[in-house]
C-alpha cells in the first residue's frame, strides 16, 4: 500500500471521527436494527432495511478511516525549519500577477481538502505548481481558465 501524506491536524480530525463512529454512531444502529426487529417480518420493515443500510455505510467509513491513518505519513511543518520552499502542509500566500488578488493556502492531503477555507489537496494543480518552488519565485500554473502566472509572496511553516 502507498503512504498517504496528512498534516497533524488531519490525522486527529479522522482519529475523532473513528471514535465517534465506534462509540457512537454503531451502537445507535445497533439499537435501531434491534427495534426494528422486534416488529416482525423482516421482508417488508423499511425500518429494518434502512437501519442495515445505515450499518454498512458506517462499517465501510470505519475501515475506510482505519485503512488511511494504517498508512498515513504525518507531517508536521511546525517543527521544520522554514526554509522558505512550498512543501506539503505549509501556508503559502501568492499573487496573481495579472490582477494583483493575493490568495492564501494550506497544501494538506486529499482527505482534509477544503477549498472554501482555503485547504487545497497537493494532489491539485496549484498545489502540483507550487511544490518545491520557493519565496519569490514566479510560476505559471494551468487552470480551467488557461494558464495563470502567480509570485509566491509568503511560506509559512505553521
Amino acid at each position: 500500500m502507498s503512504q498517504y501524506p496528512m498534516t497533524a491536524k488531519g490525522a486527529e480530525m479522522l482519529r475523532e471521527e473513528l471514535n465517534e463512529l465506534k462509540s457512537v454512531t454503531r451502537p445507535k444502529i445497533i439499537e435501531a436494527i434491534a427495534e426494528a426487529r422486534e416488529h416482525g417480518d423482516l421482508k417488508e420493515n423499511a425500518e429494518y432495511h434502512a437501519a442495515r443500510e445505515q450499518q454498512s455505510f458506517c462499517e465501510g467509513r470505519i475501515q475506510d478511516i482505519e485503512g488511511k491513518l494504517s498508512n498515513a505519513q504525518i507531517i508536521d511543518v511546525t517543527k521544520m525549519e522554514n526554509t522558505g520552499k512550498v512543501i506539503f502542509g505549509v501556508t503559502v500566500t501568492i499573487l496573481n500577477v495579472e490582477t494583483e488578488e493575493e490568495t492564501t493556502y494550506k497544501i494538506v492531503g486529499d482527505d482534509e481538502a477544503d477549498i472554501k477555507n482555503n485547504l487545497i489537496s497537493v494532489n491539485s494543480p496549484i498545489a502540483r505548481g507550487l511544490i518545491g518552488k520557493e519565496l519569490d519565485d514566479v510560476v505559471n500554473i494551468q487552470t480551467p481558465a488557461g494558464t495563470v502566472e502567480f509570485e509566491i509572496i509568503e511560506v509559512e511553516y505553521i
